[in-house]
């Protein structure tokens, strides 16, 4: 292999694991990174929802997936599990999620630059719903997946509805159409 030199003016980046050579990430153009989970029993057709409560940050009243924030250095699969758990006391294991449904948002509440969800579906897990944060959730509980209310989130309602129907599995919000 030659060894030219670099152009001049040029850098060339050295690729390496030591992550302290890493550039400054990109703060004014970074997206949301947020897991929801569909906890699903095929058994009954029964989704876990939860009803967001007057204090929560946004859609206040309005029906939702189990859905967060991912943590700074945290896989996104470990974000699904430890919400889940964190909102209905529900626990699943990382390996058992399945990615049911992309949502990327050009816009949210706490992310001016757009967010990515990645809505996983859950089929095993273990525990009862409960409602383990009351401040943000007026209740926690298995609806019937027919009878989805229709006062909902909507960028989860559609992902919810996607993988209900077996549709598409990425939807756009707030986009132009170019």
């Amino acid at each position: 292999m030659p060894n030219n030199p670099p152009d001049e003016g040029n850098t060339v980046a050295q690729q390496t694991d030591d992550r302290s050579q890493a550039l400054k990430p990109a703060l004014a153009s970074m997206t949301l990174l947020v897991a929801a989970v569909i906890v699903h029993d095929k058994a009954t057709n029964r989704v876990v929802l939860l009803q967001r409560s007057e204090n929560a940050k946004f859609a206040q009243g309005l029906w939702d997936l189990p859905v967060g924030k991912s943590e700074p250095g945290e896989p996104i699969t470990e974000t699904a599990v430890r919400e889940l758990y964190e909102e209905t006391g529900l626990t699943v294991k990382p390996e058992s999620l399945k990615v049911a449904h992309i949502i990327h948002g050009a816009w949210g509440v706490e992310a001016p630059n757009g967010f990515l969800t990645v809505v996983f579906a859950a089929h095993d897990w273990t525990g009862e719903p409960e409602n383990r944060e009351p401040r943000k959730h007026s209740q926690v509980r298995w609806v019937d997946a027919n009878a989805i209310p229709e006062a909902f989130v909507d960028t989860t309602a559609s992902a919810l509805h996607h993988y209900l129907n077996d549709g598409s599995e990425v939807s756009l919000d707030g986009w132009s159409a170019a």
